[in-house]
């Protein structure tokens, strides 16, 4: 016997008719698994398990460059680690964890039974392990893992050796979930949405998730006609990327940034859902701006196609081409600079609290500002030229990922997990994760400003000794940040997940809307079974 809710939203008890809809028991359960919350809480374990691989691999990478020479390594298996850091965070870790956000919460948030392809979307999970288990088992292949950068630059990628075939093959797989993922998500929050729901009332999170799964149905195609192109050139004798045979290294990079830069924002957007979901509940005021956050949205979606190149102003654009892509780079600023301006405006003279979502809330964008105006400076072509491969370019990337992707998603657990677990986390506990993040997050990437300032080049396994201090103070904090990380799963993710802790109510944060907040915690395996009646802004159900 599980508790469902009845029509009205209300917890109620099953009926005899009801049993065969109680959640299955044992590996089949999670094996054939088509529930959306039990699929979104694989896609969080394993985005968690690859974050922790990915990280191990930064580790090695920062252990290396903790004091000049040669310590451990030799410059080829560190360019392997670089290179398999990038592509695991990319699209092992932070893509699957919002995948598995959009999964436990999008049905929720817009009153649907489950997510539109249930099959499709237990299909989308499992072609991930065997691309992760291909990707982190390349380092066994004879020759190593690749070792031409995250971004898979022809012509490194025509020399590498079967590992090279093995990764382009798990990016199919890893870009063929994400297609089907977002097919499922655009599906389901078009057509089932709960009577009363308009697109203008739905959640921020639903709305950037919505926008997002339209960005990764557009560029994911491109990048499997990169990988592609370079896979026929390795073996079929084809010389897209070879100049021998009337090709172009520099066309590679032209469509591979054309799929990542909509990229940089598909792996953004959700984050600025889960803010926008965040600190209206912790100000106890609406979001400010909710249209204009909208737009801005959209916004950022449609400019995130026009500026892949300010990626390549080294690779001898004509200066007209430089102008373009500077200036609508700078363009794209002004949408995102909108919501930071909204987020602000929504605390402005709230009853604000500080419990640990609402901590990482604001530290995510305090930090991730700071990643957007190094964005901004990278923008400038005169710039740029000075700064391109070298470390303000990684401390630039990871102010936004790291402290934009990952705050958010510690956010997004915080806030949201009494829902899934029925328990709440420890609060003191909760902070001293944030703290020890921000304070060891920043040790480990603010100075990797005045390393590419100074002009430290990047994927170097070794440096001059001018750069000694400020990799030795980054390296320690790197390893700091990863501790923090163990710390978050064994005393905050374990034990909410055993159920050990203060059972949740309904509604632990009292300001929160929105219709996740109507179900009991933790929530039932089956929610909504019958669409909800909701009251004028969709954010209640009424009786």
């Amino acid at each position: 016997m599980s508790a469902v809710l009845d029509p009205h939203g209300h917890g109620a008890t099953d009926h005899d008719h009801h049993d065969h809809h109680g959640a299955p028991h044992g590996w089949k359960r999670w094996v054939y698994a088509t529930n959306h919350k039990d699929i979104g809480t694989l896609y969080l374990l394993f985005a968690f398990t690859m974050l922790i691989i990915g990280g191990i691999l930064a580790l090695l990478i920062r252990a290396e460059l903790f004091q000049p020479g040669l310590q451990f390594v030799n410059p080829e298996l560190f360019n392997q680690f670089t290179t398999m850091h990038g592509l695991i965070m990319v699209f092992g870790a932070i893509m699957p964890a919002f995948v598995g956000f959009a999964n436990w919460m999008i049905p929720l948030q817009i009153g649907a039974a489950d997510m539109a392809f249930a099959r499709m979307n237990n299909f989308s999970f499992w072609l991930m392990i065997p691309a992760a288990l291909m990707l982190a088992g390349s380092f066994f292949m004879p020759g190593g893992a690749p070792a031409a950068g995250w971004t898979i630059y022809a012509p490194l990628t025509l020399q590498m050796g079967p590992s090279m075939d093995a990764a382009i093959f798990a990016l199919h797989l890893l870009g063929a979930s994400s297609i089907m993922g977002s097919i499922n998500i655009i599906v389901t929050i078009l057509n089932m949405r709960a009577p009363g729901m308009t697109l203008m009332k739905m959640p921020m999170f639903v709305w950037t998730w919505l926008i997002t799964a339209y960005l990764l149905i557009a560029v994911m195609p491109v990048l499997a006609g990169a990988i592609t192109m370079t896979l026929t050139d390795r073996h079929f004798g084809t010389t897209f990327f070879n100049p021998a045979g009337g090709g172009d290294p520099v066309m590679y990079q032209h469509i591979f940034w054309f799929f990542g830069h909509p990229e940089v924002y598909i792996m953004i957007l959700p984050a600025f859902g889960i803010i926008s979901q965040i600190v209206p509940a912790f100000s106890r005021k609406k979001l400010f701006g909710y249209a204009s956050m909208v737009y801005a949205t959209s916004s950022i979606a449609i400019l995130s196609f026009i500026v892949w190149a300010h990626h390549m102003y080294t690779t001898g654009m004509p200066v007209t081409g430089q102008l373009f892509f500077m200036y609508a780079t700078m363009l794209i600023s002004v949408p995102t600079g909108v919501k930071v301006f909204n987020w602000i405006a929504t605390m402005w003279r709230g009853s604000m609290t500080f419990e640990t979502p609402m901590l990482f809330a604001v530290g995510f964008i305090f930090v991730f500002t700071m990643g957007g105006f190094t964005g901004l400076i990278l923008s400038m072509a005169p710039i740029d030229l000075q700064l391109q491969d070298g470390y303000y370019v990684v401390a630039h990337f990871h102010y936004v990922l790291v402290a934009g992707s990952l705050f958010t998603m510690f956010a997004g657990y915080y806030y949201w997990s009494p829902k899934w677990t029925g328990v709440m986390y420890s609060e003191t506990r909760g902070k001293i994760h944030f703290w020890w993040t921000l304070i060891s997050f920043n040790v480990t990437f603010f100075p990797m400003h005045f390393l590419g300032l100074a002009g430290m080049p990047r994927r170097y396994a070794d440096y001059p000794m001018q750069f000694a201090d400020f990799n030795a103070l980054a390296s320690i904090g790197a390893f700091t940040f990863g501790f923090a990380q163990v710390y978050f799963f064994l005393f905050i993710v374990l034990p909410t997940m055993r159920g050990k802790g203060e059972p949740a109510p309904q509604r632990p944060w009292e300001a929160a809307e929105g219709l996740e907040w109507e179900v009991p915690s933790p929530a039932p395996f089956h929610t909504f079974e019958n669409p909800p009646k909701l009251n004028h802004d969709a954010t209640r159900i009424v009786a």
